[in-house]
């Protein structure tokens, strides 16, 4: 995975929104992880060490879908799945965006993972969702 900060998105898209050239960019930030060192690396920096068990791919669909339902929203999907697994979330090129999630997670330490955000509710009504970050 290469997480690339919102603002360095955006940056991104208004520079190459104003030429008329076909590219493809790979909008993706100068850090690299495996989904375990993300889980673990934000773990460290919110103080909640997070153990994390391997099991089968279907089993985590599984427990996704349950909790899910709990909370009303889709956690992941089996091609999000099968795309992590694959290692679909890493490209061999040099990053676009400049902030790295780390710094960014460390300046935001006390509020980073505090509240759960409904990706689901987030659609539904953008203003509502928003405030519970």
């Amino acid at each position: 995975m290469q997480p690339i900060y919102v603002d360095d998105l955006a940056q991104l898209a208004v520079t190459h929104g104003a030429h008329r050239d076909n590219v493809v960019v790979n909008a993706i930030g100068p850090e690299t992880f495996t989904y375990r060192e993300l889980v673990q690396q934000v773990g460290q920096t919110i103080g909640k060490p997070c153990p994390m068990i391997s099991i089968p791919p279907g089993l985590g669909y599984a427990v996704s879908w349950i909790v899910g339902k709990m909370v009303k929203d889709v956690l992941v999907t089996r091609e999000e799945i099968a795309g992590l697994m694959a290692d679909l979330l890493h490209v061999d090129t040099p990053p676009t965006g400049t902030t790295r999630l780390t710094d960014w997670a460390n300046q935001h330490a006390d509020t980073l993972g505090r509240r759960y955000t409904s990706e689901l509710a987030r659609r539904q009504n953008r203003k509502l969702a928003y405030q519970s970050n």
